[in-house]
């Protein structure tokens, strides 16, 4: 619609100068086709619409009056001009838009180096995973998350960085670094909790922190470290819901100093058919235009009796927009791991 524009617009003012005559003067209307070739051609583009702005002027202009007016004059000389500021303005729209395209090209480099690709299956376990960035254009945020396979089981990470922009990107890659060097040499989950513990006490200062779960799927369950998260949800074979609040509440990581003791482990039954959803505290926290947060616990039967999870957890996203009605506010990362024998 855009290319045709300037062809349409040309065509108009024509077509009403033919009909009205040269009394109310619609020909420096003629400078609406490189004016609209600037937004969206190319600088050729927009030089070959004012010289057919040009040719079109001028069989009109003697149309009427049988020679060149001073009016006409003025007429030709204002769309030359404006042929040449649109040349200007499609070079400069042109050149940030490659600008543009370079940046964002880095933030998905980036983003495929600090938030690789999970895998879609682990043994006997299906994974799922939707990440949304409330920065569009830069499409990388605060929220992390890892997946890997250690000769103990499947471990995972899901965390959310206080604060947003570089610096809790930065952090991230802090957290996610030390998850995956940890992850493999630590024989205990709270051994790599201990881990990202001390690499943020190194790294981080002033009251910086991150809320994570750590967990650990083997064949019989399923272990959680919950750092001041978000619970998960645990949707059963039978379709029952449950959230897995922490026995004991632990603050985040970077604030260990504020607790009173260590976190402790917590392990729950993970059987053939069930489900748990980890997620960052952008989708309870979406709001809509009522300021209504958005009801994860009502709408996660989004996700009982799927065969897909992507395709289930996709819905549940899809869900989450519509009820913000735009775009998020916040970074969304939702992980969703089912055990399918």
């Amino acid at each position: 619609m855009l290319r045709s524009l300037p062809f349409v617009a040309l065509a108009a003012v024509a077509l009403i100068d033919l009909f009205t005559g040269p009394r109310l003067g619609f020909l420096p209307l003629l400078t609406l086709g490189p004016t609209f070739a600037s937004v969206s051609g190319s600088v050729r583009r927009t030089a070959a619409i004012g010289v057919l702005a040009l040719a079109v002027c001028v069989p009109l202009a003697l149309f009427h009056n049988r020679q060149f007016s001073t009016q006409n004059l003025l007429t030709l000389v204002t769309i030359f001009a404006v042929t040449g500021a649109g040349m200007l303005a499609a070079h400069l729209r042109i050149r940030r838009e490659l600008e543009l395209a370079n940046v964002r090209m880095v933030a998905e480099t980036a983003q495929r180096v600090l938030l690789r690709p999970v895998p879609r299956s682990a043994g006997d376990l299906r994974i799922a995973l939707s990440y949304t960035s409330a920065t569009a254009e830069a499409r990388i945020g605060g929220d992390l998350y890892e997946v890997v396979t250690t000769p103990g089981g499947v471990r995972l990470l899901i965390g959310d960085v206080q604060g947003k922009g570089l610096d809790a990107v930065e952090t991230a890659a802090w957290v996610l670094g030390a998850f995956r060097e940890a992850a493999y040499d630590e024989p205990e989950l709270a051994g790599v909790g201990d881990r990202l513990e001390i690499s943020l006490a190194r790294h981080l200062g002033g009251e910086k922190f991150v809320t994570a779960i750590l967990a650990e799927v083997d064949g019989t369950g399923i272990t959680l470290l919950n750092f001041g998260h978000p619970a998960p949800l645990v949707v059963r074979g039978d379709g029952t819901i449950t959230p897995v609040d922490p026995d004991i509440e632990a603050p985040p990581l970077g604030l260990a100093s504020l607790a009173a003791s260590a976190p402790k482990p917590q392990r729950i039954p993970f059987q053939d058919g069930d489900q748990i959803l980890l997620y960052t505290d952008g989708v309870i926290e979406a709001r809509d235009h009522a300021r209504a947060f958005y009801p994860l616990g009502e709408r996660a039967t989004l996700l009982a009796g799927a065969t897909d999870p992507q395709e289930a957890l996709d819905e549940l996203r899809a869900d989450l927009l519509r009820h913000v009605g735009g775009p998020v506010l916040d970074d969304v990362a939702m992980l969703l791991l089912r055990r399918q024998q």
